[in-house]
């Protein structure tokens, strides 16, 4: 499991409050046995909706790795088609003013870092990348610090998230399998594994 300590690429800005992990992935996915091929139906409906005018169908943003949200995006049920949906589709973080919590622990263990910052920061990087889709953004996980052309600023996320990412340690089925000989023999000695 590697670090990840800055994430670079372009942005795709998607305005609006109160995202909804079904409008992130419709319902009717969550049937499938894996998470392969999720990536096709990221915002389907609402692409099919709004015909060339979702960020997620405009060209403009093809290839972008950074999207940049508004408040309380990815509220709604815990799903994590959602979050797996937006890594295959190529989101390698997420800047935004807020997000629900069970979103952030899903996107976290997945490897893709959400930042926080405040509604006029999260305004004007939108609003820069509308005007101009080929900015490069640099978002460091370390620092914080992110960088989108002319436009620099502080961003968070938890403590405790920074650490796992700075570390190489956000994946906790990794981790789990890394020191698998630990978990057996520990389980071994416990009476409700072991057969009292």
């Amino acid at each position: 499991m590697s670090k990840i300590v800055s994430v670079s690429g372009r942005g795709i800005p998607l305005r609006g409050n109160d995202i909804d992990t079904d409008r992130i992935m419709p319902a009717r996915y969550l049937k499938v046995v894996s998470f392969e091929g999720l990536e096709k139906h990221v915002f389907e409906d609402d692409r099919r909706t709004n015909r060339g005018q979702h960020p997620f169908g405009d060209m403009r943003y093809q290839d972008a790795s950074i999207l940049v949200v508004n408040s309380n995006f990815g509220c709604g049920s815990s799903r994590e088609h959602a979050p797996q949906g937006l890594a295959r589709f190529g989101i390698k973080a997420i800047v935004g003013e807020s997000f629900s919590e069970i979103f952030l622990g899903n996107c976290s263990v997945l490897g893709v870092p959400c930042f926080t910052a405040d509604h006029a920061t999260i305004e004007k990087l939108q609003t820069l990348i509308e005007q101009s889709p080929e900015t490069a953004i640099d978002a460091n996980v370390e620092t914080g610090r992110i960088t989108a052309g002319p436009l620099t600023f502080s961003a968070s996320m938890p403590t405790a998230v920074r650490d796992a990412f700075v570390q190489g340690k956000w994946d906790p089925t990794t981790m789990l399998l890394d020191t698998f000989d630990e978990v057996r023999s520990v389980g071994q000695r416990l009476p409700y594994v072991s057969g009292f």
